[in-house]
Protein backbone atom coordinates (compact mmCIF):
# COMPACT_ATOMS: atom_id res chain seq x y z
CA UNK A 1 0.00 0.00 0.00
CA UNK A 2 3.05 2.29 -0.13
CA UNK A 3 1.78 3.85 -3.33
CA UNK A 4 -1.61 4.75 -1.86
CA UNK A 5 -1.90 8.51 -1.45
CA UNK A 6 -4.63 9.72 0.86
CA UNK A 7 -6.05 13.17 1.57
CA UNK A 8 -7.20 13.49 5.18
CA UNK A 9 -9.51 16.47 5.60
CA UNK A 10 -10.13 18.08 8.99
CA UNK A 11 -13.51 19.47 10.02
CA UNK A 12 -13.93 23.24 9.96
CA UNK A 13 -13.90 24.51 13.53
CA UNK A 14 -17.33 26.08 13.28
CA UNK A 15 -18.84 22.60 12.94
CA UNK A 16 -17.03 21.23 16.00
CA UNK A 17 -18.87 22.95 18.87
CA UNK A 18 -16.93 22.06 22.05
CA UNK A 19 -15.00 19.36 20.16
CA UNK A 20 -12.38 21.12 18.01
CA UNK A 21 -9.45 19.42 19.75
CA UNK A 22 -11.09 15.98 19.84
CA UNK A 23 -12.09 16.14 16.17
CA UNK A 24 -8.55 17.08 15.14
CA UNK A 25 -7.06 14.32 17.28
CA UNK A 26 -9.09 11.47 15.79
CA UNK A 27 -8.17 12.46 12.24
CA UNK A 28 -4.49 12.80 13.14
CA UNK A 29 -4.60 9.42 14.89
CA UNK A 30 -6.18 7.75 11.84
CA UNK A 31 -3.56 9.37 9.60
CA UNK A 32 -0.83 7.98 11.87
CA UNK A 33 -2.32 4.48 11.64
CA UNK A 34 -2.49 4.70 7.85
CA UNK A 35 1.14 5.84 7.62
CA UNK A 36 2.19 2.88 9.77
CA UNK A 37 0.53 0.69 7.15
CA UNK A 38 2.55 2.22 4.31
CA UNK A 39 0.17 4.91 3.05
CA UNK A 40 1.16 8.45 2.21
CA UNK A 41 -1.25 10.78 4.00
CA UNK A 42 -1.51 14.52 3.62
CA UNK A 43 -3.59 16.56 6.05
CA UNK A 44 -5.80 19.36 4.73
CA UNK A 45 -7.98 21.86 6.49
CA UNK A 46 -11.54 21.89 5.24
CA UNK A 47 -10.88 25.35 3.80
CA UNK A 48 -7.90 24.05 1.82
CA UNK A 49 -9.91 21.11 0.54
CA UNK A 50 -12.86 23.28 -0.49
CA UNK A 51 -10.43 25.48 -2.43
CA UNK A 52 -9.54 22.43 -4.55
CA UNK A 53 -6.05 21.78 -3.17
CA UNK A 54 -6.41 18.01 -2.75
CA UNK A 55 -5.49 15.84 -5.74
CA UNK A 56 -5.37 12.39 -4.10
CA UNK A 57 -7.68 9.61 -5.33
CA UNK A 58 -8.54 8.53 -1.78
CA UNK A 59 -10.14 11.04 0.57
CA UNK A 60 -10.99 10.50 4.21
CA UNK A 61 -12.79 13.41 5.73
CA UNK A 62 -14.80 15.05 8.48
CA UNK A 63 -16.23 17.72 6.18
CA UNK A 64 -19.43 19.68 6.82
CA UNK A 65 -19.28 22.80 4.61
CA UNK A 66 -21.64 22.83 1.62
CA UNK A 67 -18.81 23.45 -0.84
CA UNK A 68 -16.78 20.60 0.67
CA UNK A 69 -19.72 18.22 0.52
CA UNK A 70 -20.40 19.10 -3.11
CA UNK A 71 -16.74 18.57 -3.98
CA UNK A 72 -16.70 15.19 -2.22
CA UNK A 73 -19.73 14.13 -4.24
CA UNK A 74 -18.07 15.22 -7.48
CA UNK A 75 -14.90 13.31 -6.62
CA UNK A 76 -16.88 10.20 -5.71
CA UNK A 77 -18.85 10.40 -8.95
CA UNK A 78 -15.59 10.64 -10.89
CA UNK A 79 -14.27 7.43 -9.33
CA UNK A 80 -12.40 8.53 -6.21
CA UNK A 81 -12.75 6.63 -2.94
CA UNK A 82 -14.39 8.96 -0.42
CA UNK A 83 -14.96 8.04 3.25
CA UNK A 84 -17.39 9.23 4.46
CA UNK A 85 -19.30 9.78 1.23
CA UNK A 86 -20.39 13.35 0.56
CA UNK A 87 -23.86 11.92 0.04
CA UNK A 88 -23.74 10.30 3.46
CA UNK A 89 -22.64 13.55 5.06
CA UNK A 90 -25.58 15.29 3.40
CA UNK A 91 -27.91 12.56 4.68
CA UNK A 92 -26.96 13.50 8.25
CA UNK A 93 -28.55 16.93 7.95
CA UNK A 94 -31.41 16.65 10.46
CA UNK A 95 -34.33 16.88 8.06
CA UNK A 96 -32.90 14.36 5.61
CA UNK A 97 -31.85 12.05 8.43
CA UNK A 98 -35.33 12.05 9.98
CA UNK A 99 -36.98 11.35 6.63
CA UNK A 100 -34.55 8.54 5.76
CA UNK A 101 -34.67 6.75 9.12
CA UNK A 102 -38.44 7.05 9.51
CA UNK A 103 -38.97 6.05 5.88
CA UNK A 104 -36.74 3.00 6.33
CA UNK A 105 -38.66 1.76 9.35
CA UNK A 106 -35.71 2.32 11.67
CA UNK A 107 -36.83 3.19 15.23
CA UNK A 108 -36.76 6.98 15.50
CA UNK A 109 -38.88 9.36 17.63
CA UNK A 110 -42.20 10.64 16.30
CA UNK A 111 -41.23 13.85 14.51
CA UNK A 112 -42.61 16.70 12.46
CA UNK A 113 -40.64 18.77 9.97
CA UNK A 114 -41.66 22.41 9.87
CA UNK A 115 -40.76 25.80 8.48
CA UNK A 116 -39.38 28.00 11.22
CA UNK A 117 -42.03 30.68 10.60
CA UNK A 118 -44.90 28.22 11.22
CA UNK A 119 -47.27 28.33 14.17
CA UNK A 120 -46.78 24.91 15.78
CA UNK A 121 -47.97 25.22 19.39
CA UNK A 122 -51.53 24.09 18.70
CA UNK A 123 -50.35 21.24 16.48
CA UNK A 124 -48.05 19.98 19.24
CA UNK A 125 -50.87 20.24 21.76
CA UNK A 126 -53.10 18.07 19.55
CA UNK A 127 -50.31 15.53 19.24
CA UNK A 128 -49.82 15.61 23.02
CA UNK A 129 -46.16 16.28 22.21
CA UNK A 130 -45.18 18.56 25.05
CA UNK A 131 -41.62 17.60 25.93
CA UNK A 132 -39.66 17.55 22.71
CA UNK A 133 -36.40 18.34 20.99
CA UNK A 134 -36.07 20.98 18.31
CA UNK A 135 -33.16 20.68 15.89
CA UNK A 136 -32.02 22.86 13.06
CA UNK A 137 -33.22 20.97 10.00
CA UNK A 138 -31.65 22.70 7.04
CA UNK A 139 -27.96 22.15 7.76
CA UNK A 140 -25.42 20.71 10.19
CA UNK A 141 -25.32 22.09 13.73
CA UNK A 142 -22.79 24.84 14.38
CA UNK A 143 -23.70 25.78 17.96
CA UNK A 144 -25.03 23.92 20.98
CA UNK A 145 -28.20 26.01 20.67
CA UNK A 146 -28.94 24.41 17.29
CA UNK A 147 -30.45 21.54 19.31
CA UNK A 148 -32.88 22.56 22.06
CA UNK A 149 -34.96 20.66 24.62
CA UNK A 150 -38.35 22.22 25.42
CA UNK A 151 -41.00 21.35 28.00
CA UNK A 152 -44.12 22.94 26.52
CA UNK A 153 -45.57 23.75 23.07
CA UNK A 154 -45.33 27.46 23.93
CA UNK A 155 -41.61 27.08 24.63
CA UNK A 156 -41.27 25.17 21.35
CA UNK A 157 -42.86 28.08 19.50
CA UNK A 158 -40.39 30.50 21.11
CA UNK A 159 -37.41 28.38 20.06
CA UNK A 160 -38.75 28.09 16.53
CA UNK A 161 -39.11 31.88 16.35
CA UNK A 162 -35.51 32.23 17.50
CA UNK A 163 -34.40 29.82 14.77
CA UNK A 164 -36.29 31.91 12.22
CA UNK A 165 -34.56 35.08 13.40
CA UNK A 166 -31.20 33.30 13.16
CA UNK A 167 -31.92 32.53 9.50
CA UNK A 168 -32.75 28.83 9.78
CA UNK A 169 -35.44 27.84 7.29
CA UNK A 170 -36.43 24.40 8.58
CA UNK A 171 -36.54 22.52 11.86
CA UNK A 172 -37.22 18.99 13.07
CA UNK A 173 -39.34 18.65 16.20
CA UNK A 174 -39.10 15.21 17.83
CA UNK A 175 -40.93 13.74 20.77
CA UNK A 176 -38.83 13.38 23.92
CA UNK A 177 -38.44 9.72 24.85
CA UNK A 178 -37.99 8.61 28.47
CA UNK A 179 -35.30 6.06 29.14
CA UNK A 180 -31.56 5.63 29.45
CA UNK A 181 -29.23 7.39 27.04
CA UNK A 182 -26.81 5.17 25.15
CA UNK A 183 -23.91 6.54 23.11
CA UNK A 184 -22.42 4.44 20.33
CA UNK A 185 -19.56 4.46 17.82
CA UNK A 186 -19.00 2.19 14.84
CA UNK A 187 -17.00 1.55 11.68
CA UNK A 188 -18.89 -0.31 8.95
CA UNK A 189 -17.15 -3.36 7.50
CA UNK A 190 -15.20 -4.04 10.71
CA UNK A 191 -15.95 -5.68 14.06
CA UNK A 192 -15.46 -2.38 15.84
CA UNK A 193 -18.50 -1.19 17.79
CA UNK A 194 -18.35 0.65 21.11
CA UNK A 195 -21.24 1.76 23.29
CA UNK A 196 -21.89 2.90 26.83
CA UNK A 197 -24.46 4.64 29.02
CA UNK A 198 -22.89 8.02 29.87
CA UNK A 199 -25.20 8.94 32.74
CA UNK A 200 -24.82 5.76 34.78
CA UNK A 201 -23.13 6.20 38.15
CA UNK A 202 -20.18 4.52 36.47
CA UNK A 203 -20.65 4.86 32.68
CA UNK A 204 -20.61 1.35 31.30
CA UNK A 205 -21.42 -0.94 28.42
CA UNK A 206 -20.98 -4.60 27.62
CA UNK A 207 -17.19 -4.66 28.01
CA UNK A 208 -17.26 -3.18 31.50
CA UNK A 209 -20.07 -5.52 32.60
CA UNK A 210 -18.14 -8.57 31.43
CA UNK A 211 -14.90 -7.30 32.97
CA UNK A 212 -16.62 -6.71 36.31
CA UNK A 213 -17.74 -10.32 36.55
CA UNK A 214 -21.43 -9.42 36.85
CA UNK A 215 -24.10 -12.03 37.47
CA UNK A 216 -25.37 -14.21 34.62
CA UNK A 217 -28.67 -12.34 34.17
CA UNK A 218 -26.89 -8.99 33.86
CA UNK A 219 -24.40 -10.38 31.38
CA UNK A 220 -27.17 -11.92 29.29
CA UNK A 221 -29.19 -8.68 29.29
CA UNK A 222 -26.17 -6.63 28.22
CA UNK A 223 -25.33 -9.09 25.46
CA UNK A 224 -28.88 -8.69 24.15
CA UNK A 225 -28.54 -4.90 24.17
CA UNK A 226 -25.20 -5.21 22.38
CA UNK A 227 -26.59 -7.47 19.66
CA UNK A 228 -29.71 -5.35 19.10
CA UNK A 229 -27.77 -2.10 19.07
CA UNK A 230 -25.19 -3.40 16.59
CA UNK A 231 -27.96 -4.53 14.23
CA UNK A 232 -29.89 -1.28 14.54
CA UNK A 233 -26.85 0.94 13.96
CA UNK A 234 -25.62 -1.17 11.06
CA UNK A 235 -29.00 -0.74 9.37
CA UNK A 236 -28.99 3.00 9.99
CA UNK A 237 -25.41 3.44 8.73
CA UNK A 238 -26.30 1.54 5.57
CA UNK A 239 -29.41 3.65 4.94
CA UNK A 240 -27.50 6.88 5.55
CA UNK A 241 -24.50 5.73 3.46
CA UNK A 242 -21.89 6.05 6.23
CA UNK A 243 -18.77 4.04 7.04
CA UNK A 244 -17.52 5.98 10.08
CA UNK A 245 -20.32 6.91 12.46
CA UNK A 246 -21.55 7.51 15.98
CA UNK A 247 -24.63 8.75 17.73
CA UNK A 248 -27.11 8.28 20.52
CA UNK A 249 -30.16 6.20 21.22
CA UNK A 250 -32.68 5.80 24.02
CA UNK A 251 -33.09 2.50 25.82
CA UNK A 252 -36.66 2.24 27.10
CA UNK A 253 -37.60 0.40 30.30
CA UNK A 254 -38.69 -2.62 28.22
CA UNK A 255 -35.33 -2.71 26.42
CA UNK A 256 -36.57 -1.12 23.18
CA UNK A 257 -33.87 0.92 21.42
CA UNK A 258 -34.64 4.09 19.45
CA UNK A 259 -32.04 6.15 17.59
CA UNK A 260 -32.27 9.85 18.41
CA UNK A 261 -29.12 11.04 16.65
CA UNK A 262 -26.72 9.66 14.05
CA UNK A 263 -23.51 11.46 13.10
CA UNK A 264 -20.93 11.18 10.35
CA UNK A 265 -17.42 10.72 11.76
CA UNK A 266 -17.63 11.70 15.45
CA UNK A 267 -14.59 12.40 17.63
CA UNK A 268 -14.48 8.90 19.20
CA UNK A 269 -13.13 10.46 22.40
CA UNK A 270 -14.20 7.43 24.47
CA UNK A 271 -12.43 4.87 22.28
CA UNK A 272 -10.10 6.81 20.00
CA UNK A 273 -7.16 4.44 19.52
CA UNK A 274 -9.27 1.36 18.84
CA UNK A 275 -11.50 3.35 16.49
CA UNK A 276 -8.54 4.83 14.59
CA UNK A 277 -7.01 1.39 14.04
CA UNK A 278 -10.27 0.04 12.62
CA UNK A 279 -10.93 3.11 10.49
CA UNK A 280 -7.48 2.69 8.95
CA UNK A 281 -8.20 -0.99 8.26
CA UNK A 282 -11.53 -0.09 6.65
CA UNK A 283 -9.90 2.56 4.43
CA UNK A 284 -7.17 0.19 3.25
CA UNK A 285 -9.66 -2.60 2.56
CA UNK A 286 -11.86 -0.22 0.58
CA UNK A 287 -8.85 1.09 -1.39
CA UNK A 288 -7.82 -2.44 -2.32
CA UNK A 289 -11.34 -3.30 -3.38
CA UNK A 290 -11.54 -0.09 -5.43
CA UNK A 291 -8.54 -1.22 -7.45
Amino acid sequence: MAQTKIAAVMRAGVYSPNHIGNDATIMNTVAEQLRKRGCEVRIYTEEQFAAGNATEDVVINMCRERRSTELLQQMEDSGCLVINSGYGIENCIRERQARILLGSGIPYPQSIIVDTDEAVARRLEKMDMRQCWIKRGDFHAQHAEDVCYVRTPAEAQDVLQEYFLRGFRRAVISRHLPGRLVKFYGVAGTNFFHWFRPFEEEPRGLKSVLAAGSDADTRQAEKAVDANLRTLCSRAANELNLVVYGGECIEASDGTLTIIDFNDWPSFSACRQDAATNIAKAVIAAARQKR
